[in-house]
């Protein structure tokens, strides 16, 4: 196993196609490390490249009335 940082989106998509093949390794196994390593590497650069953040309380509110098919008059109650 060689550990380097991901730097790209293409490195990023080699380590999940590296993670696939190791993603069901038995706890114990240097596989298993190996996926431990590359979950903390993907996790790390896509917080850093791809954050995502809370919602704007009122758009969170009409997003949910939107799945749910409500208006404003059904929120009165």
């Amino acid at each position: 196993m060689t550990i380097r940082p991901i730097r790209n989106d293409e490195e990023l998509k080699a380590a999940f196609q590296q993670l696939e093949t190791v993603f069901q390794a038995e706890a114990g196994t240097p596989e298993a490390d190996e996926m431990e390593v590359l979950v903390t590497l993907i996790e790390a650069y896509e917080n850093k490249h791809y954050p995502i953040t809370p919602p704007d309380p009122v758009g969170a509110i009409k997003f949910r009335m939107e799945q749910q098919n409500l208006t404003a008059r059904d929120l009165e109650a």
